[in-house]
C-alpha cells in the first residue's frame, strides 16, 4: 500500500538499485504509433489535461514526464500493471513515428540537463553517447551521500535539488559550477524551505523556481509553487499556482518542456493508497499570468 510518504520515499529505495536492464523494444502491437510532435498529442489550453491518454497516462501509476531539448525523447517513470516494478520508460521519436522502450528499472527521478548531454536520475546520472545512454554514474562528492529526489539543473549549469529526511520533511539547497567543479551545497531561504519542500524544477535562465509541498492555506494535500527570482538576485515568496492546477488531491513533480510552451506535473487520481497517479500538461502561459510585473 502507498501513501503519501512512501511515494515520497521511494525515490531513496530507487537510488540503492543495482539491478540493470537492457533497452528492449516493446512490442509494436502494444504501442499505438503517433506522428507529429509531443507524441501526435493536441496541445492543451489553460486547463490541465491528462497527456498521452491510453499511452502514457492510463489507469494505473505514472510520474515525472520529460523531455529531451530536441522534443525528439520523452521520458516518464511507469509502475508495470502485473509486476508492480517501477521502470523508467523512453519514448522516441524516429522517422516521425513514436516507438516505446523501456530503458531500466527505476533509478532516481529522471531529468534531461539543457543541453540535452546529461540524464540525471538524483544521485546518479548517464551520458548520452554515439549509442544511446551510458550506464549510471554516482555525482560523487559533494552531492554521493545526500538523500537526494529529485535534482535539476540550470543552462548554467547550477543543481537545485531536495533532501528527502528520515521524518519525512525536506528542504531546498543548490550548488553553483565555479571553475569546473561544485560547490558546497547551500539552503535556499526560508520563504521557500519550510520543511516540506520537494522536487524542484529550476528554469533554464534561473529566473523561476517551482516545487511543491503542503503548506498553509494551500488546497489540501501537496500543491505545486512558484518563487520567482528578484531584480536583487533572491528568491521572492512562493505563489500557489492556482485552483487549475492543484486541488485537494496530490499534485507535484512538475517541469516545463524545454521549448517553454507547456508545464507538466503530476496528480493522485486514485486513492489515499496512490495506485492511479497520472502525468498533466497545461500551457506555460500560465507560469506568466504568475509573473509579478515590474
Amino acid at each position: 500500500m502507498k501513501s503519501t510518504t512512501l511515494l515520497l520515499f521511494a525515490n531513496l529505495i530507487a537510488l540503492t538499485t543495482t539491478v540493470f536492464a537492457q533497452t528492449n523494444d516493446v512490442n509494436d502491437s502494444n504501442f499505438v504509433h503517433l506522428e507529429g510532435p509531443y507524441l501526435g498529442q493536441k496541445p492543451p489550453g489553460l486547463t490541465p489535461e491528462p497527456f498521452a491518454p491510453g499511452i502514457v497516462t492510463t489507469d494505473r501509476w505514472e510520474v515525472s514526464g520529460v523531455f529531451t531539448p530536441d522534443l525528439q525523447e520523452f521520458f516518464f517513470i511507469r509502475e508495470g500493471e502485473e509486476s508492480q516494478v517501477q521502470e523508467i520508460v523512453a519514448i522516441k521519436n524516429t522517422n516521425n513515428r513514436w516507438h516505446e522502450s523501456v530503458l531500466s528499472p527505476r533509478e532516481g527521478t529522471p531529468f534531461i540537463a539543457p543541453d540535452g548531454k546529461t540524464l540525471h536520475l538524483g544521485t546518479w546520472y548517464r551520458e548520452r553517447t554515439a549509442t544511446g545512454w551510458s550506464e549510471k554514474k554516482s555525482l560523487g562528492a559533494p552531492f554521493k551521500d545526500l538523500p537526494i529526489m529529485r535534482l535539476t539543473t540550470s543552462a548554467k549549469g547550477t543543481y537545485f535539488f531536495d533532501e528527502f529526511k528520515s521524518d519525512y520533511t525536506g528542504d531546498i539547497r543548490y550548488s553553483r559550477l565555479v571553475d569546473g567543479k561544485y560547490e558546497k551545497p547551500k539552503l535556499l531561504n526560508k520563504k521557500i524551505n519550510g520543511g516540506k519542500s520537494f522536487h524542484p524544477f529550476i528554469a533554464p535562465d534561473e529566473s523561476y523556481l517551482i516545487f511543491d509541498g503542503k503548506r498553509e492555506g494551500g488546497y489540501g494535500n501537496s500543491d505545486i509553487y512558484i518563487s520567482f527570482k528578484q531584480q536583487d538576485g533572491s528568491w521572492g515568496e512562493p505563489v500557489n499556482m492556482g485552483g487549475e492546477i492543484n486541488t485537494a488531491a496530490w499534485e507535484a513533480v512538475a517541469c516545463v518542456t524545454p521549448d517553454g510552451k507547456y508545464l507538466f506535473f503530476n496528480r493522485n487520481i486514485g486513492s489515499d493508497n496512490y495506485e492511479n497517479v497520472d502525468i498533466f500538461w497545461v500551457d506555460a502561459q500560465i507560469i506568466e499570468n504568475l509573473r509579478p510585473t515590474r
